[in-house]
């Protein structure tokens, strides 16, 4: 049967691949240690769980809430972006709660792109980014993700040899994958570009929150009159350990906050109310919880630098995000990130992200969450130690099981 327009345009869903692997081995009776998806183990803070329990047993909560987000939270929002950012956002015109990150991109990219429209997008990323505007018709032309001296003469490109115009500009800093981290420098030189083409910036800030070395990463939104052509999205999944609640946020261009307000009043009634109030309850905090939180990953970072790299794999240290990106041992890198992975998975019981379901240009990488203890991240690390000493001198006899079957 054949397949339908917008599933046609997709690419084979990479990750389930490894994910098939995954749950083959754990049937087994493997025990996988999993540093692929970056799913946090972290409990929600008690807190924030009290008062979801506290709210739930009121029946008036129950009813259908508000999709663009209960005033109380939008004013949370604003206030945090305030703390934070010293950015100020009207939190009726400027603020809408999202059901998580993900779904603001995919839903903004709904709201604002017309078939064939060109979208700037870096490569790696996280796979929304492209395919949300992909799903909606848009065409994808890639840049470096590398916010260096480079990116602004790769934009020139991209506008020069782009018909029509592009629409719009992705930028995720800290970045999932890479763990790139942007400074306001950057961000000022990306926003004069975008306000003379008139192109939309569309910035994913997810891993505002989750940062190791030297100042916190800063808001494209702080840049002077930003607002006039960008939205931000931020999430709570990971700054709150909460990421099954699903709430996040789009800030900025009252304009394009409204397109995507009325894009999603035809979709959903929002999140529960309960987990709306919890989230306002977190975000007014102390910020206790975040620098709980942070410190975790930050133990955990440092174990899987040094542990992995006297296991003989350099893992450079990422000064955000909750992952490392990890070029593949020089004796494995022909073989390309995915067969990388499934050899991991069963020659070594670890799972890991490949790359090139990030795109093209992370084939050399995979990508590792910190979403296991301590003692687990130093486990994977003897067992990629074993395995690297008896394959790497020859890794072209090392054949994944998958391929006998």
């Amino acid at each position: 049967m054949e397949e339908f327009h917008k599933v046609r345009r997709l690419p084979p869903y990479v990750f389930e691949q490894v994910n098939r692997l995954k749950a083959s081995a754990r049937s087994r009776g493997a025990d996988i240690i999993d540093l692929g998806m970056g799913n946090p183990d972290l409990p929600t803070p008690t807190a924030i769980v009290d008062k979801l329990c506290e709210v739930v047993r009121d029946p008036r909560t129950h009813r259908y809430s508000s999709s663009r987000g209960i005033p109380g939270l939008r004013r949370a929002q604003a206030n945090y972006y305030a703390r934070r950012f010293g950015v100020k956002l009207n939190p009726d015109t400027q603020v809408v709660a999202t059901l998580g990150s993900k779904e603001g991109f995919a839903n903004m990219a709904q709201a604002i792109t017309a078939p064939g429209d060109v979208v700037l997008c870096p490569d790696p990323t996280y796979p929304i980014h492209a395919f949300g505007f992909i799903m909606s018709g848009g065409v994808i032309r890639s840049l470096q993700a590398k916010p260096d001296d480079g990116f602004i003469p790769a934009l020139e490109r991209g506008v020069r040899h782009s018909i029509p115009k592009p629409l719009a500009l992705i930028l995720n800093y800290p970045s999932n994958p890479t763990a790139f981290v942007a400074s306001l420098d950057f961000y000022k030189d990306v926003v004069a570009f975008a306000k003379k083409h008139d192109i939309i910036i569309l910035s994913d800030l997810a891993y505002s929150e989750i940062y190791f070395d030297g100042n916190p990463p800063p808001s494209v939104l702080q840049v002077p009159g930003a607002i006039d052509v960008t939205v931000e999205f931020t999430s709570m999944s990971k700054t709150f350990s909460m990421p099954g609640w699903r709430m996040g946020f789009a800030v900025g261009n009252e304009r394009l906050i409204a397109a995507l307000t009325r894009v999603k009043s035809y979709l959903d009634y929002g999140a529960f109310t309960p987990i709306q109030v919890a989230a306002t309850a977190a975000l007014n905090g102390d910020g206790a919880d975040i620098a709980e939180v942070r410190e975790v990953y930050h133990k955990r970072r440092d174990v899987m630098v040094d542990s992995f790299t006297r296991a003989g794999w350099e893992i450079p240290a990422p000064a955000a995000t909750m992952f490392a990106w990890a070029p593949i041992p020089e004796p494995f890198k022909h073989l390309g990130s995915l067969e990388f992975s499934k050899l991991l998975i069963e020659h070594a019981d670890v799972a890991v992200a490949p790359g090139v379901g990030f795109g093209e240009h992370g084939d050399d990488y995979v990508r590792l969450a910190l979403v296991e203890n301590e003692h687990r991240i130093r486990q994977a690390a003897r067992s990629i130690k074993r395995f690297l000493q008896t394959t790497a001198k020859h890794p072209n006899n090392v054949v994944p099981l998958a391929a006998h079957r």
